[in-house]
């Protein structure tokens, strides 16, 4: 059985797998990038039985791949960006696949800026693409197989699917308020991956607790890769290395969006910024 740890892009997925695969994956909780190898990203070609060389094809193979590569017998956590909403009428998982999800939540107003660093976009086409119900992932392999495509659809509805899915138990985490409850939230997260286990009185481990908080400290991620590199890096159109771990916390929209983004993010998600107390 499948645990997501589910998110829109920039929100905050890699800093909570990077405390997940440091408490369940390490002898001693102490954190090191390949433990993340633990918690793979789905959609992938890694866990596809053939080259799906259309979206469609991609998408109608979610379920089928989940069930060939994830035994049900044994608990898999899988890093996803995928909305639960169907694409070309293809739902992304099932109850029988999956026992449960954490979803993590950014405010828009931060995930756009962390979107405009990490992919180079320009404010206005991010939030285009914020906005866009058919935006995706989807990058092809040379030979032209769309395994890794990943639906996106727009913030808002990507947001909403997870939050009005009934069909399994999710945990929901806004990141916003790690900076300040990150203890009492990560061990939230355990008590509720132990429950998903079936071992709901199973006794947190404070010393590797303790030693995941620390090692996984966002200071001590970013110092981390600037010493030893992170695949998950990414590259500018000119070739230049751009950094995983930027601001974090310190990422604050106030100090960097101009008016008329922010007006337009207020508008067009008013709704989930009230109801997600960011306004």
């Amino acid at each position: 059985m499948i645990i997501w740890i589910a998110s829109y892009p920039k929100s905050g997925n890699t800093f909570i797998r990077s405390f997940l695969s440091s408490y369940f994956f390490s002898k001693k909780g102490k954190f090191d990038f390949s433990l993340l190898m633990n918690i793979p990203q789905f959609p992938s070609i890694r866990f596809s039985q053939k080259d799906f060389l259309s979206f469609k094809d991609a998408a109608e193979n979610w379920i089928p791949n989940q069930k060939f590569f994830f035994d049900k017998k044994k608990i898999f956590f899988l890093k996803t960006h995928n909305t639960l909403n169907k694409f070309n009428n293809f739902d992304f998982t099932t109850e029988s696949e999956t026992a449960g999800a954490i979803y993590i939540v950014r405010d828009p107003r931060n995930v756009i800026t962390s979107m405009c660093h990490h992919y180079s976009f320009t404010l206005e086409y991010a939030l285009e693409r914020m906005l866009d119900q058919n935006a995706s992932l989807s990058e092809k392999a040379s030979n032209g197989d769309c395994s890794n495509f990943t639906f996106l659809g727009s913030w808002s509805e990507h947001y909403k699917s997870w939050k009005n899915n009934k069909k399994f138990k999710v945990l929901f985490i806004k990141y916003e308020d790690l900076k300040n409850n990150k203890e009492e939230i990560f061990m939230e997260m355990i008590n509720f991956i132990n429950q998903l286990y079936g071992n709901p009185n199973s006794q947190i481990d404070e010393n590797k607790f303790n030693n995941s908080l620390r090692s996984t400290n966002f200071s001590n991620l970013k110092n981390k890769e600037l010493n030893e590199g992170f695949s998950e890096g990414y590259m500018s159109s000119g070739g230049k290395k751009i950094n995983f771990f930027n601001m974090g916390f310190k990422n604050k929209w106030e100090n960097f969006l101009p008016k008329n983004i922010v007006d337009m993010i207020d508008k067009k998600f008013n709704i989930e910024l009230k109801e997600l107390g960011y306004k």
